[in-house]
């Protein structure tokens, strides 16, 4: 049958995750383009921080959300992706709002930053969950990739709004505003989130034939009368716990998700100090990077498909597809090289941006992969739960690698550039290491039978 006689109502949902992504990253990452008037001395109009404060607050939010998002994915479970999404909206929008009011201390902003994760820690379980209930598993990757990319989009209207804010307002109320606003933006989304939303079972609109093909995995194709109760049965941590398949997710999570918050909060700081970049300056080369990361994003999930439809089976498809993407952030090796090189002139930043674009589009190929093997092997009624136990160990790894970006930058605050000479020495293998891991404990497909 063909798409156009089968239905695409699946993929206005996954519209409706890339908005929500998109709203979930760039209400955080609107603190790393105010980073630079943060860590201005008091003299100069600033707040005063250290790298290390500013680390420390980066840290409490990510490890609030780490924290959280085991709770947030048993929660989803349990009340359903469309009630679950939009409480998490909701409290991250009002949270995020609330930075504006916190003043100068940074005690106040780690406080509220930390409600802050509490909230965005729901967005991915539930959007992973969604996924699994709308789309057939040849097409998770690619509809996980799309709605992937937002956190993309976020970065990039960040990194556009944040400086224009402070320039247009002042930096002493700039940074108000950037809160403000953006953590404003989140309430319009709701109101298309209730009207076009719900679980594939209790759309009226949706056509048998997409019904059919979204659910072509399942034994039993007409599973209408109890798809609300197999998605909301409840299943132990403990149980999911003693899976290969929990802890193959947990290991990709934990030494992954690290990196992508290391791009999100220190590029910025990264551009200041290696090549001199202030306010303004840092808008193009951020932009640049991020959008380039939804390539990569869009890609690693069709990657996948491009092998299943080869006769690959779906595992080995899917593991093969990552082995690729964690090959490309080696690149990374040559960052510095490029950054501290003479011989490469006015070309050295443009260089050593571009290297960087490829790491940032392999993580985002790596991430909607990584996703897209819970919804492979664990039941419906599980996603939720599994995914927020791996974005918890990514939470944690997230914020080991910002403590270790503050500790390595204060300390080497007179030559920088050994500290991110180290950081990105790490960064360019830390997707082979867990891919070797991830092999070793889930060798071949096997899928998790829950009772």
């Amino acid at each position: 049958m063909t798409a156009e006689k089968r239905g695409k109502y699946r993929w206005v949902v996954v519209t409706l995750l890339l908005f929500s992504t998109t709203i979930n990253y760039m209400d955080r990452q609107v603190i790393s383009y105010l980073k630079e008037f943060f860590c201005t001395p008091v003299a100069n109009g600033g707040f005063g921080w250290t790298d290390v404060d500013f680390a420390n607050i980066t840290s409490c939010f990510t490890g609030f959300y780490a924290g959280m998002t085991i709770l947030a994915g048993w929660v989803i479970d349990r009340i359903g992706t469309k009630l679950g999404l939009a409480l998490s909206l909701v409290m991250w929008s009002i949270f995020g709002m609330l930075n504006a009011f916190a003043g100068a201390a940074s005690g106040a902003h780690a406080f509220i930053r930390s409600l802050f994760g509490i909230g965005e820690a729901g967005n991915f379980p539930a959007s992973i969950k969604t996924v699994a209930e709308w789309f057939p598993k040849k097409e998770r990757a690619l509809a996980t990739g799309i709605f992937n990319s937002g956190s993309n989009l976020g970065a990039m209207v960040a990194a556009l709004f944040v400086p224009w804010c402070m320039g247009y307002f002042g930096s002493g109320m700039g940074w108000k505003y950037a809160y403000l606003i953006t953590g404003g933006v989140g309430f319009i989304w709701l109101l298309f989130w209730f009207a076009l939303y719900d679980t594939p079972a209790r759309m009226k609109n949706l056509s048998k034939a997409e019904y059919d093909h979204i659910h072509s995995d399942d034994l039993v194709v007409h599973v209408a009368p109890s798809e609300e109760v197999a998605v909301r049965e409840k299943v132990s941590w403990w149980k999911l716990l003693g899976h290969r398949q929990t802890w193959s997710f947990f290991i990709g999570k934990f030494m992954t998700d690290g990196i992508w918050w290391f791009l999100l909060f220190w590029l910025p700081d990264y551009l200041k100090k290696q090549f001199g970049m202030t306010g303004h300056e840092v808008m193009l080369p951020t932009f640049i990077v991020y959008g380039i990361a939804i390539t990569g994003s869009v890609f690693g999930g069709s990657l996948p498909m491009f092998f299943i439809n080869k006769g690959m089976e779906v595992y080995k498809a899917r593991m093969t597809a990552m082995l690729l993407i964690a090959l490309c952030p080696v690149v990374l090796l040559s960052t510095q090289y490029f950054a501290d090189s003479d011989r490469f002139g006015g070309n050295a930043a443009t260089l050593a941006v571009a290297v960087i674009c490829i790491a940032a589009a392999a993580h985002q190929a790596w991430s909607c992969n990584l996703f897209s093997t819970v919804s492979d092997m664990f039941p419906k009624k599980a996603v939720g739960s599994v995914t927020g136990i791996g974005s918890m160990a990514g939470g944690i790894g997230g914020v080991l690698f910002q403590q270790l970006a503050g500790r390595l930058n204060q300390h080497y605050h007179e030559t920088p550039h050994t500290a991110y000479l180290i950081l990105f020495c790490i960064c360019a293998f830390a997707y082979l290491v867990p891919w070797c891991i991830m092999k070793l404990l889930v060798p071949r497909f096997k899928p998790v039978v829950l009772h």
